[in-house]
């Protein structure tokens, strides 16, 4: 275990270490929205089975966790709540905003060896990132994570939502690669996109190889980090129980990929991947009381009311689905107002309205 203070404060930043620095590497954090808990319980109970794994010697490569990945977010008490998702100091998401280690292909001159080109461009990622001197407690802490992160060939970000059934977003390039992990958390929803915006941690990892290999046509440069965003239940759904099972599903995900030994394996997945375009953010069109028309994981169709918004003075306005599929996600605080996400509808066919910024800031 290893703790680090940020700089100009008294916060520290804990991570865990396992096995030997030098081959594969998988990094795993949660918390970096720091109201979102379950992920956190989730790495507390992973590293306990990584204890007893070290103590057989069944590590192989280096494992890295940071099981609270957002220290800034877990000090910002208001009113008896946490509120971990923005920086209190900034406004900004704890989630966004992350350099992009793409532009180290501006010194490089890769080849037709995939190997050569994966070493060249993270001792060159590893060199920008090394010549950087963050200035406030959010940058420092964006970049020490992603200078943990940003030569691992699996990462995982542990997040939750509001009011949610498992789900993961994750590049078109990284799959069907990426279905084990999927199968893992039991996900009910798998949302691609190349480009989601607002540059989150999971695309700052695993987006520059896209990019660097769109730039170098004719060289070998493969996805070499596999980076996705695991979202984990509801924000509020902290079980030990939960928890214990989705740890040793991940331990199978690591023994699968050879990060230890084990048999792995995964069950079927309970999905189809999907378009990100085509996830359909339900909102409410005017204030009032939410009374949901719709459970969470029903198969909606394009047109049927998922809720209905209740002014309790007035008048009284149904909310239909855009497109049709399944009601993954909801908001656990019934009240709404104009524009507010209230649900999330992952859909087949990208829809006109989904571009730019398409995830909920």
């Amino acid at each position: 275990m290893e703790t680090e203070t940020i700089p100009g404060t008294d916060i520290p930043l804990t991570v865990l270490r396992y096995g030997t620095p030098g081959g594969r590497k998988a990094y795993l954090q949660a918390g970096l929205h720091a109201d979102e808990f379950p992920g956190m319980l989730v790495l507390r109970a992973l590293g306990r089975l990584l204890d007893r794994a070290a103590e057989r010697g069944a590590i192989r490569g280096e494992i890295v966790l940071v099981p609270q990945a957002n220290p800034i977010g877990l000090r910002q008490h208001d009113s008896g709540f946490l509120l971990g998702r923005l920086d209190a100091a900034t406004g900004e998401n704890f989630n966004r905003g992350y350099p992009d280690l793409s532009v180290v292909g501006e010194g490089l001159t890769p080849g037709p060896d995939p190997a050569a080109n994966v070493a060249a461009i993270r001792g060159a990622m590893a060199a920008v990132l090394a010549a950087e001197r963050p200035g406030t407690p959010l940058a420092w802490l964006r970049h020490r994570l992603l200078t943990l992160a940003h030569d691992a060939d699996l990462v995982l970000d542990l997040h939750a939502d509001n009011q949610a059934e498992p789900h993961m977003y994750v590049g078109p390039a990284l799959w069907p690669a990426s279905a084990d992990i999927a199968a893992a958390i039991d996900a009910r929803a798998v949302l691609l996109a190349e480009v989601s915006g607002g540059h989150p941690f999971d695309e700052a990892c695993s987006g520059p190889w896209w990019a660097l290999a769109a730039r170098f046509p004719d060289a070998a440069i493969p996805p070499a980090c596999l980076a996705a965003t695991l979202e984990m239940g509801s924000n509020d759904d902290v079980d030990p129980a939960r928890a214990a099972d989705q740890a040793a599903a991940l331990l199978r995900v690591l023994e699968g990929r050879g990060f230890v030994d084990g048999p792995g394996g995964q069950p079927a997945l309970a999905c189809e991947a999907t378009p990100l375009t085509a996830m359909a953010q339900v909102r409410a069109p005017v204030t009032g009381l939410i009374a949901y028309r719709a459970r969470l994981g029903d198969t909606v169709r394009a047109g049927e009311v998922v809720a209905t918004i209740i002014d309790p003075t007035g008048a009284e306005t149904e909310v239909t689905a855009e497109t049709g599929g399944r009601l993954f996600a909801r908001h656990s605080q019934p009240y709404g107002w104009p524009g507010k996400v209230i649900g999330k509808i992952a859909g087949a066919e990208p829809l006109a309205s989904r571009s730019g910024n398409l995830l909920t800031d």
